[in-house]
C-alpha cells in the first residue's frame, strides 16, 4: 500500500510488502515529476496568447510597459528657440506562478510604444499598458509635451509609467528630462526616461540646430525630445520604445 507526499511524491506505507528497489524506483519517479529539468522561454514582442508547455512546474513572467513619445517643437524666429521635454518610460513587473495559477492559455498585450508628436508645439503619446492576462499589467510611460519659441523658458519633462497591478515586485519607469531654454539658447537635458529593461535616451547634439529626438530604446524606453535654434522650421518628437512580455515556464 502506498501514499503521497504534499507534493505528489509516493511512498510506500509499513503494510506495503513491496521489495525494497520497488520502493526505491517508484520514489525515484515521483520526485522526477516535480523536479526542474527544462525551461520554454516566450518572448511577446506584439500580442498574442501564452500556451503552457507540457509538464510546467514553475512559471516566472515579465511585464515591460511601452515608452512615452516626445512632443514637437513650434518654429522659431530671431533669436529664439524652443526644447520639448523627454518622455516617460515604462513600468516594469516581474512575478512567479505556479501552473494551476496561470491555468493552460494566457492573452498576453504588449503595449506599443507611444507615438511621435507631430511638428509644432504638440504632445507626444502615451506608452501602451502591457499585460498577462489579469496577472500582471505594467503601465506605459507618459508621452512629453510640446514646446513653442521662447527666449527663457523650461517644459517639465513627463512621469514614468507607474500603477500597475500584479506580479511580485515592479519598479516604476524613469522620468524625461526638462526641456528648457535659457538666453535663446536650448539646454538640452531633454533625455528619454529609461525603464528597466531599456537604457536613458540621450538629449540630442549639443550642435544640431534642428533635431527631431531620438525615439525611446527597446524595450519601454521613452523618447528624448527635440529642440530647435533661431529661425527654423516646426519639427516632429520621436517615438517610445515598445514594451516586452517574456515568459519562462520551468518543466519537468
Amino acid at each position: 500500500m502506498t501514499a503521497n507526499t504534499s507534493k505528489g511524491i509516493t511512498y510506500p506505507q509499513s503494510s506495503d510488502h513491496t521489495r525494497l528497489w520497488e520502493h526505491m524506483q517508484t520514489l525515484a519517479t515521483g520526485a522526477d515529476a516535480i523536479i526542474i529539468g527544462g525551461k520554454d522561454v516566450q518572448v511577446f514582442t506584439a500580442s498574442g496568447t501564452w500556451t503552457r508547455p507540457a509538464n510546467a512546474i514553475l512559471v516566472h513572467v515579465q511585464v515591460q510597459g511601452g515608452g512615452g513619445g516626445s512632443g514637437g517643437c513650434g518654429a522659431t524666429g530671431s533669436g529664439q528657440a524652443a526644447c520639448a521635454p523627454g518622455a516617460g518610460g515604462g513600468e516594469y513587473a516581474c512575478g512567479w506562478f505556479t501552473p494551476s495559477a496561470t491555468g493552460a492559455s494566457v492573452a498576453v498585450t504588449v503595449g506599443a510604444g507611444g507615438a511621435a508628436g507631430t511638428a509644432g508645439a504638440n504632445a507626444g503619446g502615451d506608452g501602451g499598458t502591457s499585460s498577462f492576462g489579469a496577472a500582471i499589467t505594467a503601465v506605459g510611460g507618459s508621452g512629453s509635451g510640446g514646446a513653442t519659441a521662447t527666449t527663457l523658458g523650461s517644459v517639465g519633462g513627463s512621469n514614468g509609467g507607474s500603477g500597475g497591478t500584479g506580479g511580485d515586485w515592479r519598479i516604476a519607469g524613469g522620468d524625461g528630462g526638462n526641456g528648457q531654454v535659457v538666453s535663446s539658447t536650448p539646454l538640452k537635458f531633454n533625455n528619454g526616461g529609461p525603464a528597466f529593461l531599456a537604457n536613458l535616451r540621450r538629449a540630442t547634439g549639443v550642435a544640431a540646430t534642428s533635431t527631431s529626438g531620438f525615439s525611446g530604446y527597446l524595450y519601454g524606453g521613452g523618447a528624448s525630445g527635440p529642440s530647435l535654434g533661431a529661425s527654423q522650421a516646426a519639427v516632429a518628437g520621436a517615438s517610445g520604445g515598445a514594451g516586452v512580455v517574456i515568459v519562462t515556464t520551468f518543466t519537468a
